[in-house]
C-alpha cells in the first residue's frame, strides 16, 4: 500500500462509491482504478489523502472480504 500524491488531481479519474451507501452520506470509501493501482479514499474528503494498492493486493482484498 502506497499513498498516492496528487492522484485526486489527475484529470479523467472515475471515482465509485459502494451502491450499498446511501444518498445522507456516512463512512464511505470510493475507489478508482488506473493502469496499475486501484486509489481509494475518503468520501468524504475527497481532497484529501488517497492510497494506492497494487492490482493483486486489491483483488485479494476484495475476495477475503467477499466471504465474511
Amino acid at each position: 500500500m502506497k499513498t498516492a500524491e496528487n492522484a485526486t488531481s489527475e484529470v479523467g479519474l472515475a471515482w465509485f462509491k459502494s451502491s450499498y451507501s446511501g444518498a445522507e452520506g456516512g463512512q464511505c470509501v470510493e475507489v478508482a482504478a488506473v493502469p496499475d493501482a486501484v486509489l481509494v479514499r475518503d468520501s468524504k474528503h475527497s481532497a484529501g489523502p488517497v492510497l494506492a494498492f497494487g492490482p493483486q493486493v486489491w483483488d485479494d482484498f476484495v475476495r477475503q472480504t467477499a466471504r465474511c
